[in-house]
C-alpha cells in the first residue's frame, strides 16, 4: 500500500502543519512517510504546499508527479494540480473558497466547505484540519486517532486548542467518510 497526497492553499492556512501532522500519524503507525515541503518567500498570502507520501514499503522518492490525491484549499491550487492527478484519483475542494467544481469527470471528487465549518465551530483557522479530516475519512490511510493522538502532541502547550481541532477534524472525517473511495 503506498497513499500520497499533494496538500496545497496559500500560507497561512496551515497546509504544512496537516502534512506534517498526516506523515507524523503515519510514523506512528509504523508506516514508511515523505513529507516534502514547498512555498513561495512570501510568510503569509503566498503559494504553499507539500507531499506526503504514506506506505508499507520504503518511499523510493518524495516528489510525486502524478499524485493519487490532491487536497485543494485555493483556486490557484486547484488550478495548478488538478490536471497532474491520475485517473480515479481523490480531488478534495475547499468550496469555501473555490467557487467551481472539477474540470475533469475521471476523478473522485469530494466537496468540503472547510472555511465554513471552522468557523460555524468557532475558529475558521480550523479549516486546514477540517480538510485533514475529509482526506481521513474518504482514504482510511492512517487511523483518525492517531491523527488525534498527533494534534494533543502538537498543541499541547495550547490546551484551549486541542478539542477545538479534534471536533473540526471528526467534523471533517464526518464528510470524507459519505464519500469513501477505493483505493488508486
Amino acid at each position: 500500500m503506498q497513499r500520497d497526497v499533494i496538500m496545497a492553499g496559500f500560507g497561512g492556512q496551515g497546509i504544512l502543519l496537516i502534512g506534517k501532522m498526516l506523515a507524523y500519524a503515519g510514523m506512528h503507525a509504523g508506516k514508511e512517510v515523505s513529507w516534502l515541503p514547498s512555498y513561495g518567500p512570501e510568510m503569509r498570502g503566498g503559494t504553499c504546499n507539500c507531499t506526503v507520501v504514506i506506505s508499507d514499503q520504503p518511499v523510493g522518492s518524495p516528489v510525486i508527479r502524478s499524485p493519487r490525491a490532491v487536497l485543494a484549499m485555493n483556486l490557484p491550487s486547484l488550478e495548478k494540480f488538478e490536471p497532474n492527478l491520475r485517473p480515479g484519483g481523490l480531488l478534495l475542494i475547499n468550496t469555501s473558497l473555490i467557487s467551481r467544481g472539477s474540470s475533469r469527470d475521471d476523478l473522485n471528487v469530494v466537496e468540503v466547505p472547510a472555511n465554513q465549518i471552522a468557523t460555524e465551530l468557532g475558529n475558521p483557522r480550523a479549516a486546514n484540519m477540517v480538510a485533514l479530516g475529509a482526506y481521513l475519512g474518504a482514504t482510511d490511510v492512517v487511523d483518525l486517532e492517531r491523527v488525534i493522538e498527533v494534534i494533543r502532541e502538537t498543541f499541547a502547550g495550547k490546551p484551549a486548542l486541542v478539542d477545538l481541532n479534534i471536533e473540526a477534524l471528526r467534523r471533517g472525517h464526518q464528510l470524507g467518510a459519505a464519500h469513501k473511495v477505493a483505493e488508486a
